[in-house]
């Protein structure tokens, strides 16, 4: 199926703001540019979502945004020209496969991304993979909801986690995980599906789902289900303003707050059951 290519022009400092917006409405994956960023829609799309967006920025961002039809395609070149490796905390390095100069690590992933989001570049997977740092996951049984290039469960995985059940709506996204997991040598479940599809039991110690806020909220009550008691969740994919209504809604379905980071104004935040 064609993709509709969405091509977003604003001033700088609204690339974040806006990116933030199109994920609300149901965007997941973002190529930034110098002026702006490149985002993609695999259906029929809801115009008066595209017309708000564009009577709130039109003028204080500069914001425009053309759209064409574009086969859907493997974008790597693209990114290969722009995509230094991340380091995190001095302790996990992303890279890709032609980064072969780079000094040992002690945990290294290994991502070529495809079509799919989560390469370590954007803030909430930076904030996603850091937290989990933190965590032990040790003979851990772990979901990524979402999954992208099943970089998280990857990282789970690297960090002893006993099982890692990842699962995305996209095809490319579950091929794309179950290639990366190949690579950096781990064991991954793939599947395509959204959590609503899964016959959920509390057997998960690490619930982990980078994706945006009305996904998050509208899913909270699942990842509750799928986790045991005293199990965590790491949520990233939305606003520092949007944290209260995240807090609100997993307080609502008996989750904790535990703590948050933020970084360039996006947000992780980590709850316990």
């Amino acid at each position: 199926m064609d993709y509709l290519e969405f091509k977003i022009s604003c001033n700088t400092e609204f690339t974040d703001i806006l990116i933030a917006e199109f994920s609300a409405i149901g965007f997941d994956t973002f190529q930034e540019t110098d002026t702006g960023f490149i985002t993609f829609w695999e259906e029929a799309f809801d115009n008066a979502l595209l017309a708000d967006i564009q009577n709130r920025y039109a003028e204080i961002a500069h914001y425009n945004c053309n759209i064409k039809e574009t086969e859907k395609q493997n974008w790597n070149k693209e990114w290969e020209k722009n995509y230094d490796p991340i380091i995190i905390d001095k302790t996990c390095v992303v890279k890709a496969p032609f980064h072969t100069q780079l000094p040992p690590y002690p945990i290294e992933l290994i991502i070529t991304p495809k079509m799919s989001f989560g390469t370590g570049h954007h803030e909430t997977t930076h904030l996603m993979l850091a937290e989990m740092l933190t965590l032990n996951f040790k003979g851990k049984k772990v979901m990524d909801a979402g999954t992208g290039t099943g970089v998280l469960a990857i990282l789970a995985k690297k960090q002893g986690a006993s099982t890692a059940f990842a699962f995305d709506i996209d095809d490319w996204c579950v091929e794309n995980t179950i290639e990366n997991a190949a690579v950096n040598k781990v064991e991954v479940v793939a599947t395509k599906a959204s959590i609503e599809d899964l016959e959920l039991s509390a057997d998960y110690d690490i619930v982990l789902a980078n994706i945006n806020k009305n996904i998050l909220l509208s899913q909270m009550d699942f990842y509750k289900q799928a986790l045991k008691k005293s199990g965590e969740l790491l949520l990233s994919g939305f606003y520092e303003t949007d944290l209260e209504d995240i807090k609100k809604k997993a307080k609502e379905v008996g989750l904790t707050y535990q703590n948050h980071n933020v970084r360039n104004n996006w947000t992780m935040a980590r709850f316990i059951y």
